[in-house]
């Protein structure tokens, strides 16, 4: 094999894997929210789970883009672990059917008849064809993809018939006869197999390109087996990347690909090497083709399939075991269990519940803005995502309580008992968007990290002043909330008014600063992102504050308490007022 050859090889490698790329992101563009829906909808049991995970693997012609996806679903909260072990059970499955697409490079183009018009190099030039002409003419984005997923394969084709035509010198070469020879030993073989599908990150590609190689005709069954065994738990890599920065049962859901492949591989290998050894398969000698590396490859991974669908449960606990609950998850699904179904036909005690669990989302509201001024003030990754994975936690929060009170809805409430449902969806809502824009005091934290942002010194000491503020009201709040105590309600409002002034201050002196060339341009635009986000908090405050107030008066409204302009003539507003004023003046 010399170095044309070599040169080849490689680009048929690189049009191959940048043919199934292209391919696979128009079919996710095509499919991918519709299979989203999908997965989400009809994952219900083991068997749905498999077949879903395994159709919507053929569609979008990636394992890995399939059980990322079940990730995230877990990590949200809106699916459970043994739900996503038959998804994952599937897409282990349907990741062959690529195998079986490129079986279309072994058509051949010899001959007279008429089947040579659907030889490859027929095939794949019509497809080129069409695909340019749609991607080209197209005005839809939607037939744009169409067009991507008939140039990827086309691309895809390509590849594959140079890779084929490059190794064809190999069945002469007695080095590579000596080291294919060398991975019908299966550790060996399983090795090669992980190694080189790491590095791609895709077992489909892997597949191919053993495919390919299987052109030389040196390619025996027993080679090919261990190292298939080796592609498919080089495939969890990807899998097992993405959850990285996932919660427990996401890591949980990514562990399931890597112990399905490795216990499949001991399991199902180790049964087929153990009667091997007695019986002696005459098919261990046979020499592989493009179809028959398919069957292998579809076959192996049905045996893992049949194997283990029955033991999901045994993989969960497997799983939970490996990853056990943080307290914070033990908390979070405590809480979670207090929304029982079977209380909804007792309004009382169901909305007793769900008070219990607003104020623990109410506590958790309070750590978020909390950790997101420590972190303001002292930057830390860990900190960061402490800030991201709480407003996570109170996104699963308001879904879930806010399904669990609009069920409530449909029992036979009291005037009273409305009135309490309604309060709590607009408190949640509350809790929950004062967690976001403590995620944005987050985010504009990473981004005054990433480009070394200095704010000068007043402006540090201004902003730790409103800082301490925000805090307050914020502890005042859910104080106020969780006790249902109206003279702490009392006052968010004085407070709340100190810091909108603050923001409005700091926000002119910055700009004096700026215009002063004290400060730069991109400091103001950060600042005052922080501004914003630190008023909101207090405007959300308030509002809480507010149905605090409406709830425990009889007679007045809340709204109509913050409308209105007596209370803020009173004696007691203005104390409130002038003392948190000497408090945090700047």
């Amino acid at each position: 094999m010399d170095v044309q050859n070599i040169i080849s090889l490689l680009g048929g490698v690189a049009l191959f894997l940048f043919g199934m790329s292209v391919m696979g992101d128009s079919l996710k563009k095509v499919a991918g929210s519709k299979m989203e829906m999908i997965l989400y909808k009809l994952s219900g049991s083991t068997f749905k789970g498999i077949l879903l995970g395994t159709g919507v693997t053929a569609v979008i012609q990636s394992s890995s883009a399939t059980s990322v996806m079940t990730v995230g679903f877990v990590n949200s909260g809106i699916m459970k672990v043994r739900q996503a072990i038959g998804v994952i059970l599937g897409a282990i499955l349907g990741t062959s059917v690529t195998g079986w697409i490129l079986c279309l490079n072994s058509l051949s183009g010899t001959g007279a008849s008429v089947a040579r018009f659907f030889s490859t190099e027929i095939l794949t030039g019509v497809v080129a064809v069409i695909g340019i002409a749609v991607f080209m003419i197209a005005k839809k984005s939607a037939l744009k993809n169409v067009g991507g997923i008939l140039l990827g394969f086309a691309v895809l084709m390509y590849g594959m018939s140079m890779m084929s035509s490059s190794v064809s010198p190999l069945r002469e070469s007695e080095v590579f006869i000596k080291m294919l020879t060398s991975f019908s030993n299966p550790f060996l073989g399983i090795l090669v197999g992980l190694l080189f599908t790491a590095v791609i990150q895709s077992a489909s590609a892997a597949v191919g390109i053993l495919q390919a190689l299987s052109a030389t005709g040196l390619i025996e069954f027993s080679e090919a087996l261990p190292i298939i065994m080796g592609i498919g738990i080089g495939a969890s890599v990807p899998v097992m990347l993405s959850a990285l920065g996932a919660g427990t049962n996401g890591k949980r859901t990514a562990f399931v690909y890597l112990l399905s492949d490795v216990l499949g591989a001991i399991v199902c290998g180790g049964a087929f090497y153990a009667l091997n050894a007695f019986i002696h398969f005459p098919v261990m000698d046979l020499t592989m083709t493009m179809v028959s590396i398919a069957m292998l490859n579809s076959l192996y991974r049905l045996a893992i399939v049949i194997v283990f669908s029955p033991a999901v449960g045994l993989f969960e606990r497997i799983v939970c075991r490996l990853f056990p609950d943080s307290p914070d998850d033990v908390s979070e699904r405590a809480d979670m269990d207090r929304l029982e179904e079977r209380f909804l036909s007792h309004p009382t005690l169901s909305l007793q519940q769900s008070k219990t669990v607003i104020d623990s989302m109410a506590g958790k509201a309070l750590e978020s803005v909390e950790s997101a001024v420590t972190v303001r003030r002292q930057y830390s990754q860990s900190g960061v995502k402490k800030v991201f994975d709480i407003e996570d936690v109170l996104d699963r929060y308001e879904d879930k309580l806010g399904t669990y009170l609009y069920k409530v809805t449909t029992a036979d409430l009291t005037r009273a008992q409305s009135k309490e449902v309604s309060k709590y969806l607009r408190v949640l809502s509350d809790f929950e968007r004062i967690s976001d824009h403590a995620r944005n005091i987050g985010e504009a934290v990473d981004e005054i990290n990433e480009k070394k942002i200095a704010f000068s010194d007043d402006a540090e000491r201004e902003l730790t002043t409103l800082e301490d503020a925000v805090c307050e009201i914020t502890d005042i709040t859910i104080k106020a909330f969780v006790s249902g105590d109206v003279e702490e309600a009392k006052k968010v409002d004085p407070l709340e008014e100190v810091v909108n002034r603050l923001c409005d201050v700091l926000k002119a002196r910055h700009i004096e600063r700026v215009s002063r060339k004290e400060c730069t341009l991109e400091n103001g635009f950060v600042f005052n992102d922080l501004l914003i986000d630190y008023e909101r908090i207090a405007d959300h405050c308030t509002n809480v504050a507010i149905d605090v107030i409406e709830s425990e008066s009889d007679t007045v409204s809340g709204h109509e308490y913050h409308d209105n302009n007596d209370y803020k003539n009173t004696a007691e507003y203005a104390g409130y007022l002038s003392g948190y004023e000497e408090k945090y003046r700047v």
